[in-house]
């Protein structure tokens, strides 16, 4: 009996295993939902592991609703970045399927910051929320609100698949 229990006890562990980071070769999709004043949206990424603890992607919002008194075009709407992160759940040692993330990124508007989490509940799926923001926008001028968009404090959350 305790033989099966082991085994049973093992089977469950190798299933529940979520492996948020796993460094060098992993790779990580994540698509959600883009929060941020005066307009909702899209967001995509795609993260590639080059070590241990460090990744680099890219990602992309496009503002699909944005409030009525905003005149907004293609250009203020959609934003693509270069992103590299320090992937830190390994070394919190909170979780295995937990996975923190701080960050810098180069987009089309600014030069930014980004922190994240994700959490595996298998080993392909789980969930994340990212927060971002500019560290220095390139246009420093007085932004319309448009402008605004992509380049101001902003929340992602949504699903997190492994591609490994």
């Amino acid at each position: 009996m305790k033989k099966i229990m082991m085994i049973a006890c093992l089977f469950t562990a190798y299933l529940v295993n979520g492996q948020a980071f796993t460094g060098k070769g992993d790779k990580k999709l994540q698509i959600g939902a883009n929060l941020q004043d005066h307009a909702t949206g899209m967001f995509v990424s795609f993260d590639y592991g080059l070590g241990e603890n460090f990744s680099i992607g890219a990602s992309s919002i496009y503002a699909l609703g944005v409030s009525g008194d905003i005149d907004a075009d293609f250009t203020d709407r959609f934003d693509i970045r270069a992103r590299f992160n320090a992937n830190i759940g390994s070394v919190l040692n909170i979780d295995e399927n937990f996975d923190l993330y701080p960050g810098l990124s180069f987009g089309l508007k600014n030069f930014g910051g980004h922190v994240g989490a994700r959490y595996f509940f298998s080993t392909g799926f789980g969930i994340f929320t990212e927060a971002f923001f500019p560290i220095a926008k390139y246009n420093s001028d007085d932004l319309k609100p448009a402008e605004e968009i992509n380049n101001q404090f902003g929340v992602n959350i949504g699903a997190v698949f492994n591609l490994n």
